[in-house]
């Protein structure tokens, strides 16, 4: 299998929900970001990706790089994704732009009711649960 590198972001807001996107044409929910490029540091991909995305300009430094993850591809089947996945908190709006068709926040410590990419389901809304037990 053919493997994609991609940064992505764990968005949190203030009510301590997580941002996932759905791309058009597709029906798996994901959190943002994309593939980084051969001369891109993961954490610019990511602030260029959230920015194409979302419109969303942030802060390269005040992302927090939580881990490393491999799933299969949500939307490109024979696929593996390789994501490093960075935790931002975000006070402002978001509007889904380039090949995002839909956003929503939902609740990271509880299973939401929609369709999730297998890297989202199966690695980071468990690995931030697990962050979050840890802290009690």
């Amino acid at each position: 299998m053919s493997t994609i590198h991609i940064a992505a972001a764990l968005l949190l807001n203030a009510q301590g929900q997580t941002l996932l996107v759905r791309k058009r044409g597709t029906t798996a929910f994901m959190q943002p970001g994309g593939k980084i490029e051969a001369h891109e540091l993961p954490v610019h991909a990511l602030a260029r990706e959230l920015e194409e995305e979302l419109g969303l300009q942030i802060d390269p430094a005040q992302a927090t790089l939580l881990n490393s993850f491999s799933a299969p591809a949500a939307n490109e089947p024979g696929f593996i994704v390789h994501a490093e996945i960075f935790q931002l908190t975000i006070d402002c709006d978001v509007c889904p732009a380039a090949e995002i068709e839909e956003v929503i926040w939902v609740d990271p410590a509880t299973d939401p009711a929609l369709e999730l990419a297998p890297l989202t389901r199966e690695h980071i809304l468990p690995f931030y649960r697990r962050s979050l037990t840890a802290l009690v």
